[in-house]
């Protein structure tokens, strides 16, 4: 695909305009008014990822946050009310329990996503419009049983809404029942931790309501994708696969030495995860578990001296928020992408105050950086810290 990089498209003819502008020709047709409509590069990304997660159509957007917001906007009226589980980025959480009821009305119950009672009974029928979950939660791996949940959603008459940027390739929400599936694309479709970018998959019916010219959140918001930035994106897709592989085999392989070695580990590849069978049920064959794992260190003193140590004394990873990059990356969460939930509510998610959340990357040979993480952790013990477990 070329970049379009023009704002504007021209016409031969006054009424194709006016055409256009009635709805009568559309970019289905290669009719194109405006790139913060629709652009011909951008909507070719679009088709990529819709073909990714197995749904009618998809649209990109500047941001995961924007898509996010995006879709919650279109599908959820002023004074209504969303069903959302109770561990979940900390961007969305503020969101859902700041700003939507400030300026909208709009209503959250965050609900244990693990507990199908608690959720059917939070949901109020003829008020609830969305159900809104991730495959994996951000930050504990929680994983959802994406059918189960779907069912109960579907039953309920709402629209299921799940965030996969943890697992691309590695699950397909749509394919299991989710009515739409948003992305943080700068995470690992991105994988360079140099693009900020979002998407959201999903029936071709929505997506053209949030392109209208008149209601839709996607045209009116303006949470426009540049044709440059999707270009770029859609030369990475080619590769995701074999990433997401890679990301998901070295994940596995630290988080069995760091269990071997009595460290509390969190990954749902381990048979130790609560929900480990469950997503070898859910998950794509040979992707694996996905590229995430979390060392519960119990308290953030101890997560900020393993970190300091992971990054300065072994060179194992680097102390940066987001994930999907090439490199590892390490961040203690309750201080941080979850710093926006109060202590209670990091409780009730079940998020350690020393929970340090890894996304794996996988530059050097995998003996390397197992010796660097024995290393770091070999130090830590070494200057006096101790786990209770």
């Amino acid at each position: 695909m070329s970049i379009e990089a023009s704002a504007t498209f021209t016409v031969m003819e006054p009424e194709t305009l006016r055409r256009m502008f009635a709805g009568e020709l559309g970019h289905d047709q290669d009719f194109f008014i405006y790139s913060r409509h629709f652009n011909p590069t951008v909507l070719n990304l679009s088709r990529q990822l819709a073909a990714l997660e197995g749904t009618e159509a998809a649209y990109c957007t500047s941001s995961g946050m924007s898509a996010i917001s995006a879709v919650l906007l279109q599908l959820v009226s002023n004074g209504g009310h969303v069903v959302a589980a109770n561990s979940l980025y900390g961007g969305t959480h503020a969101l859902l329990t700041h700003f939507l009821p400030r300026v909208s009305n709009i209503t959250t119950t965050f609900v244990d996503i693990m507990d199908l009672e608690q959720v059917k009974d939070a949901i109020i029928e003829g008020k609830t419009s969305v159900l809104y979950f991730e495959t994996m939660s951000n930050p504990n791996l929680k994983v959802a049983n994406i059918p189960e949940l779907s069912r109960l959603g579907h039953e309920k008459g709402v629209t299921v809404v799940v965030d996969n940027t943890f697992a691309p390739m590695v699950v397909s929400p749509a394919r299991l029942g989710a009515d739409v599936v948003v992305h943080s694309v700068s995470k690992f479709i991105s994988g360079g931790a140099d693009i900020i970018a979002g998407a959201v998959c999903g029936p071709a019916s929505l997506l053209n309501s949030m392109m209208g010219l008149h209601n839709g959140t996607l045209m009116i918001l303006g949470p426009t994708m540049n044709a440059k930035v999707a270009f770029e994106l859609s030369e990475r897709i080619p590769h995701l696969s074999i990433r997401m592989k890679e990301h998901s085999n070295r994940a596995l392989a630290y988080a069995t030495r760091l269990e071997k070695l009595g460290v509390k580990v969190i990954y749902p590849g381990l048979k130790s995860h609560p929900q480990h069978e469950l997503l070898k049920s859910i998950a794509n064959d040979g992707y694996g578990f996905g590229g995430l794992l979390g060392i519960d260190m119990e308290t953030e003193e101890n997560a900020n001296r393993f970190m300091s140590y992971l990054q300065n004394y072994a060179q194992f990873g680097f102390m940066a928020v987001s994930l999907g990059y090439y490199e590892t990356l390490l961040s203690c969460s309750g201080s941080s992408t979850s710093s926006e939930l109060n202590e209670e509510e990091k409780k009730q998610a079940g998020i350690s105050p020393g929970l340090i959340r890894v996304s794996v990357g996988f530059v050097g040979t995998l003996e390397q950086k197992l010796a660097q993480l024995e290393k770091a952790l070999a130090r830590f013990f070494e200057t006096g810290f101790s786990l209770k477990n």
